[in-house]
């Protein structure tokens, strides 16, 4: 089929999807000639990552683009959409961390992440800084030395930073404009990296706090002089043009590529960033798509120097930046010495990668092996009572051997804490009939922290949406340890004994653990926030126009358990005082 398949393939650019024998979409790649791209999978000799790509492959479908800059788009959007399991993929959503400046309303500085910042006039934005904890104390600095706006909202009144002469009392004060405008231009300057305005500052104040006797903050400052000169020592690179630009390079080896990023903003190396990953036969193909998906979640320089093996016209047209490479001078050096800190990390690292893929996508293998399937995507669901008539759920989800947590979910449940089964049927009724409503992506097994009432549970609410022929379910049943030593099989309901010395036991106990630690952190956050509203919703005979009277009249839920059933006969009946009263009696007790 696949070889007939080949022979209308067109040689044109564009972008083609590999599908597995369940039609799901496990690989997704560009090519400038896509006949010549997919005969290459099926007729020449592969090997590592490619060679478990291919034996997979049941089928393919491909899309004709009008340019390999098209093709290349759209192959970043499906990966997006249909997160491939043998793509190379940024699995972490935050992007790094920005120090912002603003003026309007009031001039302000803090750290914030480039995802969320909303681009307009007046913002001013420096780095990215890999490390959260040096931008942080880069802000806390500038904010501590110059008078900028530091509470949050308007006061009426001056605030305490007013009065320790680190802010101008904006809220209240009609704050000259040309001082504002001082202060300003001496922050972006310290910011474009003037590290003598900061250093002066520092020593400024290192004396005045030494000749007022106060010793305590003139070595608390003394400390931060101190760190500033070993950052700048460690920034140190022979670029004097002042354009913020980004190097990329990389070193491949037995697989795996090791890509390197340098940060060098106003001639200065803010930071740098490893990433290793093993990677198709096209690797190249692989480093083009991360490069792309990174920069679509960070802000992009003016310009990128990168290895001649990659598609420079074509990044830059993607990223709308300047891509080069270099061949002689400073830039080579830094290019290079990229190169030699990618390979320095993927030879002190490999072995201990390796490790990690055995233990989470090669585990997530003998799972499979196992139960006789494939598996992607594994969700595991958790309940968890919490006094009364009180429970919630929670769901992770594991996706080739490693968690997902942005797909993880929690659940409020209305059934009663002592009924299990009716609680698991619930959750997963909400979640799968929510999935189908919205044709988001299923998980391949449901693993349930439990045995036979909640496996049944789950397989008739599967039943009723007709997703029983699709999902495999099992229980991870527990010994007198709780420890997951069997798997409830929830088509024969047969008991599966697990190895306590293979990869398959450590993957199940870490997913058994990671689901319990989910859910009871969540039982607890609600507990710990005593939220008024989140108990009441939970109390017999109180519904939406009952409650609002009870927060309106006690404010707090230690305020209602205080309160005699004659003050809360004022609001509900009697039965229902006496309910809130047993209620809240035992949660102020646990």
């Amino acid at each position: 089929m696949l070889k007939e398949k080949l022979e209308l393939v067109p040689h044109l650019p564009g972008s083609y999807q590999m599908k597995d024998k369940s039609g799901v979409i496990i690989y997704v790649g560009k090519a400038k000639d896509l006949k010549n791209r997919l005969t290459s999978y099926f007729t020449g000799r592969v090997t590592g990552k490619t060679k478990k790509l291919v034996s997979e492959i049941v089928d393919f479908e491909y899309i004709v683009t009008s340019s390999e800059l098209e093709s290349f788009i759209l192959e970043l959007n499906l990966i997006k959409k249909f997160d491939p399991k043998y793509n190379i993929l940024l699995r972490d959503d935050k992007s790094y961390p920005y120090i912002q400046y603003k003026r309007d309303p009031y001039p302000t500085l803090k750290v914030v992440r480039y995802l969320h910042v909303k681009k307009s006039n007046g913002k001013h934005l420096f780095g990215p800084y890999v490390n959260a904890y040096a931008a942080r104390r880069m802000v806390n600095l500038i904010n501590r030395l110059y008078p900028l706006k530091k509470c949050e909202g308007s006061k009426r009144e001056v605030c305490l930073y007013y009065h320790i002469h680190e802010c101008l009392g904006y809220c209240v004060k009609n704050v000259a404009k040309e001082k504002i405008d001082e202060i300003e231009k001496e922050i972006m300057k310290i910011l474009n990296g003037n590290d003598d305005i900061l250093i002066n500052k520092l020593m400024s104040l290192i004396e005045f706090h030494s000749n007022n006797l106060n010793y305590e903050v003139a070595l608390e400052l003394k400390s931060e002089l101190d760190n500033i000169k070993i950052i700048m020592e460690k920034q140190k690179v022979e670029l004097h043009d002042f354009v913020n630009r980004d190097i990329v390079n990389y070193y491949f080896e037995n697989g795996f590529i090791s890509l390197e990023f340098f940060f060098v903003r106003n001639g200065k190396l803010l930071g740098q960033k490893n990433n290793i990953m093993p990677v198709s036969d096209d690797y190249i193909d692989d480093i083009e798509s991360f490069i792309g998906q990174f920069y679509s979640k960070n802000e992009i320089p003016r310009e990128i120097i990168t290895n001649s093996e990659l598609n420079l016209d074509m990044l830059g047209e993607l990223l709308n930046t300047k891509v080069i490479t270099v061949t002689k001078g400073s830039k080579k050096k830094l290019l290079d010495l990229a190169w030699e800190n990618a390979r320095i990390s993927l030879k002190n690292n490999f072995e201990t990668i390796n490790r990690e893929i055995i233990r989470t996508s090669g585990a997530n293998e003998e799972l499979e092996n196992l139960l006789n399937m494939k598996i992607h995507r594994i969700d595991s669901f958790d309940n968890s009572n919490l006094f009364g008539s009180f429970a919630v759920s929670g769901m992770v989800v594991y996706k080739n051997g490693q968690p997902s947590k942005n797909d993880y979910r929690k659940y409020k449940v209305s059934v009663d804490v002592n009924d299990d089964y009716h609680t698991m049927k619930e959750v997963t009724y909400r979640r799968y009939y929510r999935a189908l409503m919205e044709n988001s992506e299923l998980p391949d097994l449901i693993l349930a922290d439990g045995g036979i009432t909640q496996v049944h549970a789950i397989k008739e609410t599967l039943e009723s949406l007709g997703l029983d022929k699709k999902i495999k379910v099992c229980g991870m049943v527990k010994n007198d340890k709780h420890r997951t030593n069997e798997l409830l099989d929830g088509d024969t309901l047969e008991l599966i004994p697990i190895d306590k010395m293979s990869n398959v036991f450590h993957y199940l106990t870490r997913i058994q653990d990671e689901v319990h630690r989910y859910t009871i952190n969540y039982h607890r956050t609600l507990r710990s926030k005593g939220s008024i509203a989140s108990i009441l919703d939970n109390i017999e005979g109180i519904g939406e126009v009952r409650k609002k009277e009870l927060i309106k009249r006690f404010g707090s839920v230690k305020k209602m358990s205080e309160a005699s059933i004659q003050e809360l006969e004022e609001i509900v009946p009697t039965n229902v005082a006496l309910n809130i009263c047993k209620y809240l009696t035992d949660f102020m007790n646990k």
